[in-house]
Order: structure tokens, then C-alpha cells, then sequence
């Protein structure tokens, strides 16, 4: 008979609200909320193709999960998925088949103020470090190559990029990494997985480095933070910056413009 709970990896339990239960330690966590957040990863960049063809499924899941258990960011659904399934409910309430009082009229949905998007970058085995980028904003993935006998070490970095719904603004990045050691690990990139989908993410070697990578990433973002300050520029944000050139209509290239040259004083008689 199977074991309940045995495998377990850097993002384990479960969250309800803001309350978490059998969470790893580790986990930075937050004495309030900052805002509500929707986790979106680009699907198109190079480093998810690869993900798939080793059978590891969308990050989403695993970082949803952990950033709730955080208690940092109030957690809203963005995934194509999601937003149909609940498209699909507004139209049952719409035609007249759901029950009264089931109160899916409009203006109930949370807006996102802030979007988190991940990124991964490989390095094929063998190569002994990190190796070229493949795409998204650089979030690393990367398989070291056999250090001895069968051993192979296993190495992950990972980057998370936080922005500002509203504005567009940037208003976090982090880098992470990880790194661990397997027996006998054949294949490709990460050796090949097994199985797929997000519990791949807790029993898979590659999918473990990368959840812990992806957990380091979180916690450093959620640590500066903590500090957090708003850059700020003369003028206000997207005026034109404070790198003026001549000639230009901005107030920072206003400011190019030589002073009038003075009139000589005049000559006493």
C-alpha cells in the first residue's frame, strides 16, 4: 500500500486563507498581506518547452501554493483555465438555469494588483556550471555534469519578477538557487523525468531542485520587501527620466538649455 505524505519536497502541506498547514519551515512568511497578486509564466519562452519535454508541468501550482502559505500576496486566479470555468459559471447564472440566489452578478471579481511571472534557465549535463540563456526574464535551471562515480549534482537558479498592475512599474526581482546530489541519473537535461504535471515537482529530482530554487527566489524577493522603498525620479515617473538630451521637450532636457549669456556691466565715465 502506498504511504501517505511520504514524498515530500521544498514546497509541501496545504493553505487555507492565511493559514498554512505542513509547510516547510523555510518559508518566509508575512505578519500582513501586501496585495493581491496573479502568477502568470510565459508558455512560449524556450526553458517551459523544455520543461515539458522532460514531463514537468506548469510551475504555477507549486508557486501558488508556496506564496500562499507565505501569507504575503492574497492569491488571485489569471490562468486561462480558471478564468473559463468561471466565464462558463456567469453564463449558466446569465441563461436562467442556475438557482436563485446563487449572486454571480457582475462587479464581484478581485482586482490583481500585482503580477509575479517565473522564468527558468538550463544548462545541459556535463557542463559543469550554468550554461547559456534560453529565454524568459532568467530564471535558472541547470544539470551539472557527473562528479564521480555515478554522482551527479544537480543545480538550479531561478528568478521571479514582480510588477506593478497599474503602472507597469518593476517593483521586485529576485534571484534564487539550489542544489542537491543524485545516484546513476542518465538522460539529458535533469537526466530525464518521471512522471509529470505538478506532482512531478515533489518527486522527480529535477523537479525538486527546481521547486527549491524556486523557494529561495520567493524568500529573497520577500526579505527586500520587507524594506521596501519606491524609487522614485524628479519630476514623477514617466515624464522623460532625468537623462535630458538637447533639444528635447522633457523637463530634464529643458533643463540642456545653456543660461542666457549676462550683459556686460557697464563702463564707468
Amino acid at each position: 500500500m502506498p504511504t501517505m505524505g511520504a514524498s515530500k519536497g521544498t514546497v509541501t502541506g496545504a493553505a487555507g486563507g492565511e493559514t498554512a498547514k505542513g509547510e516547510n519551515t523555510q518559508l518566509t512568511r508575512c505578519a500582513e498581506t501586501l496585495g493581491t497578486l496573479g502568477v502568470e509564466e510565459d508558455q512560449a519562452a524556450p526553458w517551459y518547452a523544455q520543461l515539458r519535454s522532460h514531463n514537468l508541468g506548469s510551475t504555477v501550482p507549486v508557486l501558488r501554493l508556496m506564496i500562499q502559505q507565505s501569507n504575503c500576496f492574497v492569491i488571485v486566479e489569471r490562468s486561462v483555465a480558471g478564468m473559463s470555468m468561471m466565464t462558463q459559471e456567469r453564463a449558466l447564472q446569465q441563461s436562467g438555469e442556475m438557482r436563485g440566489g446563487s449572486n454571480f452578478g457582475k462587479g464581484q471579481m478581485v482586482a490583481a494588483d500585482y503580477s509575479m511571472r517565473p522564468s527558468i534557465q538550463f544548462a545541459q549535463k556535463g557542463t559543469g556550471g550554468v550554461g547559456g540563456l534560453l529565454g524568459g526574464f532568467g530564471l535558472v535551471g541547470a544539470a551539472a555534469g557527473v562528479v564521480a562515480g555515478g554522482l551527479k549534482s544537480n543545480e538550479a537558479a531561478t528568478t521571479l519578477l514582480l510588477i506593478d498592475n497599474r503602472s507597469g512599474v518593476q517593483i521586485s526581482a529576485a534571484e534564487g538557487s539550489a542544489k542537491n546530489y543524485d545516484f546513476n541519473v542518465a538522460g539529458g537535461l535533469f537526466g530525464g523525468g518521471l512522471g509529470g504535471g505538478a506532482g512531478a515537482y515533489s518527486n522527480t529530482p529535477e523537479g525538486k531542485i527546481i521547486t527549491a530554487a524556486f523557494a529561495d527566489s520567493f524568500n529573497q524577493m520577500v526579505e527586500a520587501l520587507k524594506n521596501y522603498k519606491a524609487q522614485t525620479v524628479r519630476g514623477g515617473l514617466g515624464t522623460g527620466g532625468r537623462l535630458g538630451v538637447d533639444g528635447g521637450t522633457t523637463p530634464a532636457s529643458q533643463e540642456t538649455k545653456a543660461a542666457p549669456a549676462s550683459k556686460p556691466a557697464p563702463k564707468k565715465k
